[in-house]
């Protein structure tokens, strides 16, 4: 490894430099890539960031309503404190079946390439959000949202497509777009399922047929799977395959006269001298290397130090996030006395919509800006930082809605305080997916990598919502610490968090670092 560095580092460096210095170098080297930035793909990018919109608008778009929905539901009996349990365990089925699938998604979309596990991803949305907008019983419910997840590995081989597209110049400008896409699904998503839900009820005059009577909630539903089917056959026409798939080797015995046949117009190898006069290596050989480098590598070698930790900050964050996006709408939409503000599905769905509005303008014309000057790190230790505000303020504004006896002017401006501390929060997902592509060992192996970190990240989604709502309704059962010990959780959860994200670099992995740790 040392004699490694000792070449790389040329005959005018010292051999025992300055740690300080090292690092500045360091730093530096890598400013200057981003000043001599590559120009972006810009019609690649933009199909993938299209495709990308529609997972949080099929996540999101049921938010206003599903509280509202569950409390229709004979299974709840009427009793709204056990409305939590169930809109919990809603929100954990999605991430609970796609932790089961998207490794395997991923690892597939390195083999046969990205295009065809998207396009299935975008299909499976697509019909899980018809069965979710026709489902009347909790089973149906829950057998939507599985076959939803099952059938969507799309966010991990996205984030390894935009690697395939971008490298170290430009990959801070691509993936800042990233939580910018995700704020306007936040914002698209909430605003259709609280506008068109019960459309019967708020648009007499247009939905006069019974059937949106027995299907209240269909037409939201209905209005994001198109969306999921418009991006299908934009990406069906428009995309192009970064990961070609590898050919299949041929037996020993026929590889020489195949290869010959089929490569000698285009590998000039076969028709060198040396080639001629058999002192070369054999064609086959040759082929059989280039298919073994150019193969994915087996899970064993990403267990390396740059994988895991970028994976371990990216649990953290999601752990979070994932509890902070299930207490949310459960705290505007539970009854004053028990904790929450007691708004409708439009207000709440208004609310998160011009949040998400808010913070993709922020996210878009600020975040690249900031991780130039400040670097990942820093961006994401304040991010981090902010969610002991953010889950601090929840027992501030339920109580003062309380002293005013309602949601007043008061109350929405300690609202808007809150989501604009979000805003920071939400600029630590562009840092991590920063870490998560650039500690992967190879092109090779970013769909690997970033499907490990989708499927641990899964399967803490998974266990987030049910863990929060539920932990929520017994606070407010129990009355444990005035009904606000949930938040006082989270908090002490964010401070262990905090520590786990100072172990990161300052910046991205270095090429250096990943292969270091990879022979090693």
């Amino acid at each position: 490894m040392t004699g490694n560095r000792t070449e790389s580092s040329g005959e005018t460096t010292p051999l025992l430099g300055s740690p300080v210095e090292s690092q500045a170098n360091k730093t530096g080297h890598a400013r200057r890539r981003r000043r001599q930035a590559r120009p972006l793909p810009k019609l690649q990018i933009g199909l993938l960031l299209l495709m990308q919109l529609a997972e949080p608008i099929t996540s999101q778009c049921i938010l206003p309503f599903i509280n509202e929905l569950i409390g229709s539901l004979p299974i709840v009996h009427g009793d709204k404190g056990k409305i939590g349990y169930y809109a919990g365990t809603i929100q954990s089925l999605f991430f609970a079946t796609e932790a089961i699938t998207v490794l395997q998604w991923s690892r597939l979309s390195d083999r046969i390439g990205r295009k065809p596990v998207l396009l299935t991803g975008l299909f499976g949305l697509c019909i899980s959000m018809i069965a979710f907008g026709l489902s009347k019983t909790f089973t149906a419910i829950v057998i939507s949202r599985c076959l939803a997840g099952m059938l969507n590995g799309n966010i991990g081989v996205m984030k390894s497509m935009m690697g395939d597209l971008t490298d170290s110049s430009n990959v801070a400008r691509a993936f800042a777009w990233m939580p910018v896409v995700w704020s306007v699904g936040v914002t698209v998503g909430p605003f259709l399922g609280g506008t068109l839900s019960r459309p019967a009820d708020r648009f007499p005059k247009i939905f006069k047929s019974p059937f949106w009577q027995e299907y209240p909630y269909f037409l939201p539903c209905l209005a994001s799977a198109s969306f999921s089917a418009f991006c299908f056959l934009l990406a069906l026409v428009l995309l192009k395959e970064t990961i070609h798939p590898r050919r299949p080797k041929l037996p020993r015995s026929s590889s020489v006269s195949s290869y010959a046949s089929t490569d000698s117009e285009s590998d000039p190898f076969l028709h060198s001298p040396a080639s001629e006069s058999g002192t070369a290596t054999p064609t086959s050989t040759k082929k059989e290397d280039d298919d073994d480098a150019d193969a994915p590598p087996p899970m064993r070698a990403l267990l390396v130090y740059p994988i895991l930790i970028s994976i371990a900050n990216y649990c953290a964050l999601s752990l979070l996030d994932i509890a902070l996006w299930a207490l949310l709408p459960l705290f505007y939409a539970t009854p004053l006395e028990l904790g929450g503000l007691a708004l409708g599905p439009a207000t709440i769905g208004s609310a998160m919509g011009v949040f998400g509005l808010a913070n993709g303008l922020i996210q878009g014309c600020f975040f690249s800006r900031l991780v130039d000057r400040f670097g990942p790190k820093k961006i994401f230790m304040n991010g981090m930082a902010s969610f002991v505000v953010i889950f601090g303020m929840f027992p501030v504004i339920n109580a003062a809605a309380r002293e005013a006896g309602g949601v007043t002017p008061w109350v929405w401006m300690l609202m808007v305080c809150q989501l604009v501390v979000c805003v920071l929060m939400d600029m630590c997902f562009g840092c991590v997916f920063i870490y998560i592509n650039s500690s992967a060992p190879s092109k090779r192996s970013l769909g690997a990598t970033n499907g490990m970190a989708q499927t641990t990240v899964s399967i803490i989604r998974a266990i987030g919502p049910a863990m929060a709502t539920s932990l929520f309704a017994v606070t407010v059962e129990k009355k444990l610490l005035g009904g606000y010990l949930v938040y006082v959780f989270f908090a002490a959860m964010t401070c262990i968090c905090l520590g786990i994200a100072s172990r990161l670099p300052e910046d991205a992995w270095d090429a250096d670092e990943v292969g270091d740790e990879q022979g090693s």
